[in-house]
């Protein structure tokens, strides 16, 4: 397998949390989800808060269960090894070297008591043997790369402004060059302006290095011009999966197309943008059958007993979704 063909394969991936309240039911967090992500591509995984997105994300990196308790089934596998199946001493040498990750609200991952030079070269030191000097060197490249002065290697988390430190936040992910970048709503806490040039700088850095990214999002207007294949999340599950094209100009689960009809564009102006009712269901009470029937306008009466296959309509790689109502080959109208 050369490196190009490198890829994250989750299967079958589900996240349970353990009931903290009175009523006993656990928290079905992700379920049953399939992803694979390849090098050189912008795999967009978007949907409404709550739907499960950044669960996924941290689950892919086995961050959740160390200390949240969640209980965790289904596989992810890195180039054919099981990310589940290593010990936990085995995981540094993956995580940051191989996958990175790029959080919401980089404040809150940036070490306050720490230069931010410090914490990149911290993170360099534990994955590559090199002397401090190199470190150093190689701190002020990657500045430079993300377009921060070099005075930032001096500076703390709160004296950098928001973009200035989900740049630095940047910078720490590709500090070993790894060949997978996922970014969590990386844009969520910053102004217009700001999330362009953080945008145009992530498809920049994935497209020099041809990192593979899992790009997650709540905004379908943000992905739609840096990813070429998209997946829509709803209450735990991915209901439709495809090519950016195919997703975005021929969807087919009605979940999606509300989400696109809520985009405004210069080209519906004076056309009402759709609204959405109800809000994404609590994952301690899904609904039965399909989870999304209480809000669909097409629903019919067995989409609130049955719950629909995961199914293939063609396209260019795979367009899948889960609808009762999709005729073969077609989309919703």
């Amino acid at each position: 397998m050369t490196a190009d063909e490198v890829t994250i394969e989750v299967d079958g991936l589900s996240v349970r949390f353990p009931s903290a309240g009175k009523d006993g039911s656990d928290s079905r967090a992700v379920r049953g989800i399939s992803l694979t992500l390849r090098r050189g591509e912008v795999h967009a995984l978007v949907g409404e808060s709550g739907s499960g997105k950044s669960v996924t994300a941290r689950s892919i990196l086995r961050l959740e269960g160390e200390d949240t308790g969640a209980q965790i089934s289904g596989s992810v596998r890195l180039g054919g090894i099981d990310l589940y199946s290593l010990a936990a001493g085995e995981l540094p040498a993956i995580r940051g070297a191989q996958i990175a990750m790029i959080f919401q609200e980089p404040s809150r991952y940036l070490n306050p008591t720490m230069r931010i030079g410090e914490q990149i070269a911290e993170a360099i030191e534990a994955h590559e043997p090199r002397s401090r000097r190199k470190a150093r060197g190689r701190v002020k490249e990657l500045l430079e790369e993300v377009g921060l002065p070099a005075r930032v290697r001096r500076q703390y988390a709160h004296q950098l402004s928001g973009g200035m430190a989900q740049r630095a936040m940047i910078a720490m992910a590709l500090s070993c060059g790894p060949s997978f970048l996922i970014a969590d709503e990386p844009t969520t806490s910053l102004d217009v302006t700001i999330q362009k040039q953080i945008l145009d700088l992530l498809v920049r850095l994935q497209a020099d290095r041809r990192m593979g990214m899992l790009f997650i999002s709540h905004d379908l207007a943000v992905v739609q011009s840096i990813a070429q294949r998209i997946s829509v999340m709803y209450a735990g599950r991915i209901v439709e999966t495809g090519t950016a094209d195919e997703v975005l100009h021929g969807p087919l689960h009605p979940y999606t197309r509300a989400l696109i009809g809520a985009v405004p564009s210069a080209g519906r102006r004076g056309t009402p943008l759709t609204l959405i009712p109800g809000k994404v269901p609590d994952s301690r009470n899904i609904p039965p059958g399909c989870p999304f029937h209480p809000r669909c306008p097409i629903a019919e009466e067995m989409c609130s007993r049955l719950v629909p296959e995961n199914r293939e309509y063609g396209g260019e790689v795979s367009h899948r979704a889960e609808c009762h109502l999709i005729p073969d080959g077609t989309a919703v109208s």
